[in-house]
């Protein structure tokens, strides 16, 4: 009887179809793993870009009508030139409202002496801040005392963009930027820019941004979208 030497040609077509089986399962877990990781990524990144950008309209918008010296006819018409006595002086620091933009007013710039205490006038940087929807650009605008608006969120930066705002738009959600609620919690109508002449009335405002990744998300194919709120309590506003 001669020893058996060597494999069968079933043993090697079996040891090679396994073989590529456990390289195809480590194909596809490392495949996933990526894919997975790249999600992620793509989200931490829209944090990074969406949360600051929402605290800091929180905080600004939080500052309207802030007039620590009580001084008379400061607040202005936050057009043009932002050096127009506004007719409307009972809006006080929110001149402007509606779905998608709002004007807010501050006096917080004092003498050298004095900083940020106020000097009964609006002539200083970040006094005035205009956040406006530019849905033809999925972004969001903000302009200080009149000037040109700048991208906020959503804008291109060296060719690129991170993420689009879709609140609106005709490939949008749908969502209002800004909403506003009186001191009962009943929400103010949206009508015009003074929201019907009820600014007054405003004691909370809710800002919401729907944004969606520049890039497809390796899972879905298909961009991700993140909805970020907070809620906004300008205090200075209900003094009289």
């Amino acid at each position: 009887m001669r020893d058996a030497k060597g494999f069968t040609l079933v043993e090697m077509v079996v040891a090679i179809a396994v073989a590529m089986g456990l390289l195809t399962a480590v194909y596809l877990a490392i495949n996933s793993t990526q894919r997975h990781s790249s999600s992620i990524e793509r989200k931490v990144t829209a944090q990074q870009d969406v949360k600051p950008a929402l605290d800091i309209m929180a905080l600004e918008i939080g500052m309207a009508s802030y007039n620590p010296t009580f001084a008379s006819n400061l607040w202005v018409i936050p057009t043009g030139s932002c050096s127009t006595t506004s007719t409307n002086q009972t809006y006080r620091g929110i001149q402007e409202a509606t779905a998608n933009s709002i004007a807010v007013e501050m006096d917080i710039s004092g003498s050298s002496s004095t900083p940020d205490d106020g000097n009964g006038a609006l002539g200083e940087d970040n006094e005035i801040i205009r956040y406006d929807y530019d849905t033809a650009n999925q972004r969001i605008t903000r302009a200080t005392s009149c000037e040109s608006a700048q991208s906020f969120l959503g804008g291109t930066v060296a060719g690129q963009k991170t993420v689009r705002v879709i609140n609106g738009g005709s490939n949008g959600l749908g969502i209002p930027i800004f909403r506003y609620y009186d001191g009962t919690g009943n929400e103010i109508t949206v009508s015009g820019n003074d929201l019907g002449g009820r600014i007054p009335d405003i004691r909370r405002i809710e800002i919401v941004l729907a944004v969606e990744t520049e890039n497809n998300d390796a899972n879905t194919n298909q961009p991700r979208r993140l909805i970020y709120s907070t809620s906004v309590i300008p205090r200075n506003h209900a003094i009289q």
